[in-house]
């Protein structure tokens, strides 16, 4: 497996991380269950899965790196949870929470009493929508801004590397300062989204997080008495409120030396903010989450052609970095600063506002500043609300109009509006060498559980980055579903859905009357087709006029197998029947792409990484399971068939209706 990520240095360093495919939920239950005490939580979407992965620890008997077995509460609800870290954590114990959207809303009157007792717990955060005219459950930074006026440090991950590492950071830094911290990823793009990652070994988390017992203080020492949380009137209120200056007067400076102290144990290395190619930009886009890493292969691509094009990654928002913003950002004619959320009636959106406040203070000749002469046109936009597709097309419609003479103060990206900023090229950002496959299935046929275990096959066994996502939100209900599965010899920054693509799997046929699912796949490219059809010239037949016309027009390869036909001679339990169709496909896979193809490697050579991938998915299942599910496999990877070229260029087979 490929044991080196983007931002870590090729130097030898003490602990250089125990190499994993997973997403950013499991980069969380692995620090959490070697670090934390205990943790209280009440299950929400997307963060469920991380309560749940720290919760079977528990309930294992799991102890952590001190000897502690882990204690994991669920209460009645958010607010309890939130109630329940607080006593936690009052009683000197390392705590954690996992949480999301309205969950985390309906904490925030113990938010700021967890802050205000200098309780430094930490709060995972799986960033979605809040429910304002609709119901959206996907990713948006709503939530997280409407408790960023709590006292929590707040620090954003782009993907699961960064949210497994900035786990530690906070623990860290909130220990250090007695400050409590948010850590944000967004909701399934990161906390769903299979990936190559590092894990912190054990022995780096011990000694760059320490034991607890000798950090935390426990207010409720009977030896020690103590008041807290009492009630003060006007003689007294604000004098404790201000008093907690000097906690937050600190904090930069704790939080840059646990950064650097990881960066030394690691060699990954982190700032407040992370600037991508912008020595000599002159427009730049500003924002924080996943959508950066898009924004920053597109960078790439726009610098290819002469657009002298740059990116600020936000990792910090509270404390709020402004002078390492401004110190990023004085010398470009124009940002664009693109959120995760709107609020209409507010000046600008809070990323946005809290930038042009700190050139204000920078022009004024603040001290802790860097010295400007002006301040870069700076206008705002929305983007990626509810998990709306944020692509490569919306960046460069952003530096297209950072460049006009007037550019719009706000704008939104990605859908049909006034305000939108039309999309007029959408280019190809993947790493070269990137092969790509979509997925046109039906909910509950096994094809999300499928993808990640082709992305964990696929990791082990050719030793390339993997990219692993469905577009959640139908799975579960039996319509139409989408997966995306991309692997490379290098990290993959595209986070978006996938239109380029070399390969196609078509699980569900009637994938042809909902649309092109052809489309965007290239030349010479591979179409996977789900069919009971024995003769290849009925499968080519039952394939539309439209689509054998692009088949041949891009000369592409077609392969069909009867997936349903091996799951009901293959699964000895019935109900796995659906997903055992989707786990036929990973032979398919394992067939058809290009890495296996270079290996020359028998399916005898690549079964032990298939049933390594395949225990940890269905382990718990039993031995049958595992063995229905490798007869599965192979059966794909030798019984898939391709339908030869002179079917598809027969005269009779091109004048078929």
């Amino acid at each position: 497996m490929v044991a080196t990520l983007e931002g870590a240095t090729a130097a030898p360093v003490p602990f250089p991380g125990i190499p994993v495919t997973t997403d950013g939920a499991g980069m969380i239950v692995w620090a959490e269950t070697h670090i934390a005490q205990g943790a209280c939580a009440y299950p929400i979407t997307p963060s469920t899965t991380m309560g749940q992965g720290f919760e079977a620890a528990a309930a294992n008997g799991q102890v952590n790196l001190w000897g502690d077995r882990l204690v994991f509460l669920e209460p009645e609800s958010e607010h309890s949870s939130a109630s329940a870290c607080e006593g936690f954590a009052a009683a000197g114990g390392r705590v954690a929470n996992f949480t999301s959207g309205q969950g985390l809303v309906l904490m925030k009157e113990v938010l700021y009493t967890i802050s205000g007792k200098r309780l430094p717990a930490v709060f995972h955060i799986g960033a979605r929508a809040l429910t304002s005219h609709s119901l959206n459950v996907h990713a948006g930074h709503d939530d997280v801004m409407a408790v960023a006026d709590c006292g929590w440090g707040m620090l954003f991950a782009r993907n699961a590397q960064e949210v497994g590492d900035l786990a530690l950071i906070a623990r860290r830094a909130a220990e250090d300062s007695r400050t409590p911290f948010f850590t944000v990823q967004d909701g399934f793009l990161t906390t769903h989204t299979i990936e190559v990652a590092l894990q912190c070994e054990p022995e780096m988390m011990r000694q760059f997080v320490g034991d607890p017992h000798g950090r935390l203080v426990n207010l409720m020492d009977p030896r020690r008495p103590l008041q807290s949380g009492v009630v003060q009137n006007q003689d007294s209120y604000m004098k404790g409120k201000i008093a907690q200056r000097f906690y937050y007067d600190r904090l930069p400076d704790l939080l840059r030396d646990a950064i650097d102290e990881f960066g030394r144990l690691t060699g990954r290395h982190y700032d407040f903010v992370m600037p991508y190619r912008m020595e000599d930009a002159e427009y730049a886009v500003v924002g924080m989450g996943s959508m950066m890493e898009t924004a920053m292969a597109t960078v790439d691509w726009l610098r290819a052609r002469g657009v002298r094009a740059g990116a600020v990654d936000v990792k910090l928002f509270r404390p709020f970095p402004g002078p390492q913003l401004v110190a990023a950002l004085r010398n470009v004619h124009a940002a664009a600063v693109v959120e995760r959320m709107d609020d209409p009636l507010a000046e600008s959106n809070p990323l946005a506002a809290e930038l042009k406040a700190a050139f204000a203070d920078a022009l004024t000749g603040h001290p802790a500043f860097p010295l400007v002469e002006r301040v870069p046109v700076i206008i705002g936009g929305s983007a990626g609300l509810g998990s709306r597709d944020v692509r490569p097309a919306d960046f460069v419609a952003v530096f297209e109009a950072l460049r006009q003479p007037e550019p719009p103060r706000y704008f939104c990206l990605g859908i049909d509006h006034p305000l939108a900023l039309p999309r007029t090229i959408d280019p190809d950002v993947r790493p070269a060498a990137a092969f790509s496959m979509r997925g046109h299935s039906v909910g509950g046929f096994g094809s999300v559980t499928t993808n990640k275990v082709i992305a964990t096959v696929a990791a082990d066994l050719f030793g390339v980055h993997v990219q692993a996502f469905p577009k959640y939100g139908s799975e579960k209900k039996g319509l139409p579903t989408n997966y995306y599965l991309t692997l490379a010899p290098e990290h993959i920054r595209l986070h978006c859905e996938l239109e380029t693509v070399e390969f196609v799997a078509l699980n569900d046929v009637n994938a042809f009357n909902l649309g092109n699912p052809l489309a965007g796949l290239t030349e010479h490219g591979l179409v996977f087709i789900q069919s009971s059809r024995e003769r290849p010239e009925d499968v080519w037949n039952d394939i539309p006029r439209h689509a054998r016309d692009l088949v041949r027009e891009r000369h592409l390869r077609v392969l069909a197998l009867d997936t349903i036909r091996i799951a009901r001679e293959v699964t000895s339990q019935p109900d796995l029947l659906q997903r055992m169709q989707g786990i036929v496909l990973l032979g398919v896979f394992l067939r058809a792409t290009p890495f296996a193809r270079a290996l020359g490697a028998s399916f005898g050579e690549m079964a032990p990484a298939v049933e390594k991938a395949l225990r940890k998915y269905f382990g718990r299942r039993g031995e049958q399971v595992i063995e229905d599910n490798m007869r599965c496999v192979r059966r794909g990877f030798e019984e898939v068939a391709e339908i030869p070229a002179s079917v598809i260029h027969a005269p009779e087979a091109s004048a078929a209706a």
